[in-house]
């Protein structure tokens, strides 16, 4: 299966909690830490909602 990779490039401070919720779930949670995920629509959705707070590679 296609992995991507994700880097956090935002900060979670004033973030609402279910942002910071969704970082934690996509393994992130501290600035610029790279974390590599399989490509599912479950995890595209999570990074659609914080797509302000990360980049996508892949």
């Amino acid at each position: 299966m296609a992995t991507i990779k994700v880097t956090q490039t935002g900060s979670p401070i004033r973030r609402t909690k279910d942002q910071r919720a969704t970082l934690i779930g996509l393994g992130l949670n501290k600035m610029h830490r790279t974390s590599e995920l399989t490509d599912t629509p479950e995890v595209r959705g999570m990074i659609k909602k914080v797509q302000h707070m990360v980049k996508v590679e892949g």
